[in-house]
């Protein structure tokens, strides 16, 4: 086991942002909405911002910069150092990589495509479309098809009009392969569980995120007939985590060296410790002033998108648990390896459905949302944790000589 000695700084509890994270949001929602109504053309002249290839708008500057000030505070605390423990807690890393990149992106896909294909489809409307962005690289001429889609021309680009459900059920699939490498710090602390195991699987999550995400995104995408923008699906894992954990994993190396590790800790973690919500709500704004007229016009589309997703992230848990407990992991490990699986990366899913479909796609909705239901979930399943902790033996404190 993974000595209470070799963690790197233990997590504090919720701050003020994150533990009214859900308000923020619903603010955002409220705001963007708003702004959608006042000022129209704004979010979309920011989103027009943006390097095209072959006509197609690719990346978004506003958003691609909002989206690496989301995701570099995340990467500059991880010490990379504690994946070289890992081998020291076999059974807990290998139940989570486990349940995180084999039964997790699949149920999740089972799941949506049940609720949002099936029971919600009428809710939903069965002749609603949805406008995405054209696969990167890839030239069609208007009316031609591709996978479910229909190439059509607005305001002289060419989109893929696609059923709605379906863009949907895009953004579930983006969320259900990206496992949290963030808040879960935070819930691990809270349950009391194992500090040093929840940062090891943090940082391994990350790495394996860079080789797992694009193959498995573009293969649950190409199940479910949806566009497969392979070229734009690495290009958003180079962008959005690549680049911002090379950025992290630097600068942290630099300014630990020339500025020590107790400034890193309580200047530099303290300032950058807010960015990552301002970020991210900032995003919601510029996406919840497209989607206005959708929830408006249908206020119940933010409830069928959820129910998937609530029923998910129970599921997950309870799968992951429950294997700790077969596995007679110690409740320390049990905690963190659960709720690493039930969590989700919503600002990875955010940033790739924005460029893989736009901002004012289904699939950049449907990955909102997960973010809408992240805190009050996850804070249920942390007292669930701390009321079922007899359930598991205690853990042995390994002591360093």
């Amino acid at each position: 086991m993974i000595s209470d000695t070799n963690i790197v700084k233990q997590p504090e509890g919720l701050r003020f942002f994150e533990r009214y994270l859900t308000l923020w949001v619903g603010l955002c929602i409220a705001g963007g909405i708003i702004l959608g109504r006042l000022a129209p053309g704004f979010a979309r002249t920011l989103d027009g911002m943006a390097i095209h290839v072959n006509n197609a708008p690719v990346v978004s500057i506003p958003i691609a910069v909002c989206l690496f000030f989301m995701m570099y505070p995340i990467m500059v605390k991880i010490d990379f150092a504690t994946v070289l423990k890992a081998g020291r807690s076999i059974k807990p890393v290998g139940l989570t990589l486990f349940v995180n990149w084999a039964i997790k992106p699949f149920t999740m896909y089972a799941i949506s495509l049940l609720f949002l294909g099936t029971l919600f489809y009428g809710f939903i409307g069965p002749d609603a479309v949805d406008q995405v962005k054209m696969p990167f690289g890839l030239d069609l001429a208007v009316g031609d098809t591709y996978g479910v889609g229909t190439v059509v021309q607005v305001d002289g680009i060419k989109l893929l009009e696609v059923p709605l459900w379906r863009s949907y059920l895009a953004g579930c699939i983006l969320l259900g392969i990206a496992p949290c490498t963030a808040m879960v710090l935070v819930w691990g602390y809270l349950a009391k569980g194992n500090d040093g195991h929840t940062l090891i699987m943090v940082a391994i999550n990350s790495l394996t995120m860079l080789f797992l995400y694009g193959p498995l995104g573009g293969f649950l995408l190409g199940v479910g007939r949806l566009p497969v923008p392979w070229q734009a699906l690495l290009l958003s894992i180079a962008i959005y985590v690549a680049l911002p954990l090379v950025a992290g994993f630097i600068s942290r190396k630099w300014i630990i060296a020339h500025k020590g590790l107790d400034w890193f800790r309580e200047k530099f973690l303290h300032v950058l410790t807010p960015i990552t919500i301002i970020a991210l709500l900032i995003t919601l704004v510029l996406l919840f002033s497209f989607k206005g007229d959708t929830i408006l016009d249908n206020p119940l589309t933010i409830l069928w998108i959820a129910i998937p997703l609530f029923l998910q992230t129970c599921l997950i848990f309870a799968l992951g648990y429950g294997l700790a407990r077969l596995l007679k992991l110690s409740y320390a490990d049990a905690a963190p390896s659960a709720m690493i699986g039930a969590s989700n990366h919503f600002e990875v899913a955010i940033a790739t459905a924005t460029m893989l479909f736009g901002l004012s796609s289904g699939a950049a909705l449907a990955t909102v949302v997960g973010v809408l239901i992240e805190v009050p979930v996850m804070l249920m399943l942390v007292k669930i944790c701390l009321k079922t902790q007899t359930w598991f033996p205690a853990r042995e404190l390994e002591i360093e000589t």
